[in-house]
């Protein structure tokens, strides 16, 4: 568990990101294994554990509020950014959040070309966190099923030729 006397944006800055990416992806290659195996308990098990992870959690939290594009969209809450304290906060949310309930999503009209216009549906920040934290226990047991030669909407997988 990350532990600091006081919280403070140097506080944020200085967690060990690299050691947190290698945890999330020791986990993520575990998943992967098992589900190629066809240990589908021991994969659900370390879904869990991704899940529950500090790692992955802060490093859902790091890619929703300075990583992603749309890290500037303000969700139905209003909320565009998070200071350095919010995002603790949020951490300690998403380790209490064992049913999570999603917010509302904020409607954004897009216009079209061709003079209509398109709703996009906004995701809060909370949410968009959850959902990353998700994928990240999500993404490698699809990844195990995939077909070896399946490149398309494939995460860090292209076509080389």
């Amino acid at each position: 568990m990350i532990r600091h006397s006081s919280i403070t944006s140097e506080s944020w800055r200085s967690l060990p990101w690299k050691k947190f990416r290698s945890n999330l992806f020791r986990l993520q290659r575990r998943i992967f294994k098992a589900i190629r195996s066809g240990d589908i308990a021991k994969a659900k098990s370390l879904q869990k554990l991704v899940l529950k992870s500090t790692s992955a959690r802060l490093l859902a939290i790091r890619q929703v509020t300075q990583l992603n594009k749309g890290k500037r969209t303000a969700g139905i809450d209003g909320k565009k950014v998070l200071n350095f304290k919010e995002r603790f906060e949020l951490l300690k949310l998403l380790s209490q959040a064992n049913d999570w309930k999603h917010q509302g999503l904020r409607e954004v009209p897009i216009p079209k070309k061709n003079g209509f216009t398109r709703i996009l549906k906004v995701p809060t920040i909370q949410d968009r966190a959850w959902q990353c934290l998700v994928k990240y226990a999500l993404e490698p047991a699809h990844e195990a099923t995939f077909h070896a030669r399946s490149y398309g909407f494939r995460t860090g997988v292209r076509l080389v030729g």
